[in-house]
């Protein structure tokens, strides 16, 4: 008998574009199926979290489960208006670049429950380190759309003094680190915070994002070591939106086990939540959050969901994936989704819908206007290019002073 030869395994997605979606390939629980837990169970008595998906709408739009949150409706509603905005906003933002206005952009579409639910979960102390589709976090923590307009145009205005790609804001008041390009940076750091909080007996805790395809970076394996050994109060969230760039999740090893799997070698608990359901998603953050100020330590979630648009205004989706693949996406759309939860709950209409969506556009386009005074990338005022040197050290080093005054020789003629 002919012994079998190993052969490389190469992760295929399900579907390429001319072919029917499938998602076969997601293992879907019923809504309100999952039981939830103490908060300070142990790890290995709740590994079944990691491996089934809490939900709380079920196909008819009511809350059903233990984890439903019992959210108040007009807390809904105010949700539901964020998620909006970040829709409404990012759809005007992909108009600007695709006009030249600016150089770049990403939008959240079909993820702004994450963004939404997460930060209504946690508290105004906690720290948040964000991932470039978060900006529906920056939105609720206050900061306003005309800032981070102006981050997106470089103008003079912007919050990182034009040294920052669009879309990596930074919000000191709100809490919010700084985005990085880098891949995976701020899960470390989300960590190392949070040993700080700790030390310092607070009881603030941290929370990162970073997608599926940042999982195989080196990073996100050191901070969960890192926020294991050390018990840090950290919510560690991965966002699979099935899709890295033009990679399917299955190359970040999304095939053999759940994301939320990915610390459980290392005692972290990992919960797998419907990532589209925004009350699934605010209950499991809020359970992660206790256990964290309680000293139970860092836990792992996985939100499902999916990236209805390109990765950013130099991607094109339709060069590696079916054109109606987010359509056919059996989690649906979060925004809809909630939409449907409080028309069927009386406390929502469609008139309302779209009476809010008109509202939204009025102010984001408001908030443009606003953002151009500043300059934008064609027309003045500019930023001033001498600004390049400060804030680079405390005390500003003879040989950068050298190059700012002649910097500003060759500007003057002299």
């Amino acid at each position: 008998m002919a012994s079998k030869k190993s052969r490389l395994h190469i992760p295929r997605p399900t579907a390429r574009p001319g072919e029917k979606p499938d998602f076969s390939y997601l293992n879907l629980s019923p809504a309100g199926s999952v039981d939830k837990p103490p908060v300070n169970s142990r790890t290995r008595d709740i590994e079944y979290l990691s491996e089934d998906l809490v939900r709380v709408l079920d196909e008819d739009h009511k809350a059903v489960g233990p984890w439903n949150p019992a959210i108040d409706p007009d807390k809904l509603q105010v949700a539901l208006r964020w998620m909006l905005l970040n829709r409404v906003f990012d759809d005007r933002m992909w108009q600007i670049q695709r006009q030249g206005r600016i150089s770049f952009y990403m939008q959240a579409a079909g993820e702004e429950a994450v963004s939404i639910a997460q930060g209504m979960a946690l508290r105004p102390g906690d720290m948040c380190f964000p991932s470039y589709r978060n900006q529906g976090l920056y939105m609720l923590r206050g900061v306003k759309l005309v800032d981070m307009m102006c981050q997106c145009l470089s103008n003079t205005r912007d919050m990182c003094k034009g040294r920052q790609l669009p879309i990596m804001y930074h919000s000191k008041k709100a809490n919010i680190y700084s985005i990085s390009g880098n891949l995976g940076t701020q899960y470390p750091n989300a960590v190392g915070w949070a040993m700080a909080s700790a030390i310092r007996g607070e009881d603030h805790i941290a929370a990162s994002w970073l997608g599926d395809g940042s999982t195989a970076e080196a990073d996100f394996h050191h901070a969960l070591t890192f926020a294991a050994v050390y018990q840090a109060p950290v919510i560690l969230n991965v966002v699979n939106n099935q899709w890295a760039i033009s990679t399917f999740q299955g190359f970040a090893g999304g095939e053999r086990r759940p994301f939320a799997a990915r610390g459980l070698g290392l005692g972290i608990p990992g919960i797998r939540v419907d990532g589209n359901d925004l009350l699934a998603v605010y209950a499991v953050t809020l359970w992660a959050a206790d256990r964290a100020r309680r000293g139970g330590g860092p836990t792992l979630i996985e939100l499902v969901t999916y990236r209805g648009g390109a990765h950013s205004t130099s991607d094109d989706p339709s060069k590696y994936r079916p054109k109606d693949e987010w359509s056919a996406f059996p989690l649906g759309d979060p925004i809809e989704r909630l939409k449907q939860h409080l028309i069927t709950e009386g406390h929502w209409s469609e008139q309302k819908h779209e009476a809010l969506t008109e509202e939204l556009k009025t102010e984001v386009l408001a908030a443009w206007k606003e953002a151009q005074k500043a300059g934008t990338m064609t027309e003045g005022p500019f930023l001033d290019p001498a600004t390049m040197f400060d804030d680079v050290f405390a005390e500003i080093p003879p040989s950068l002073e050298s190059q700012r005054r002649y910097m500003l020789e060759i500007e003057s003629g002299e």
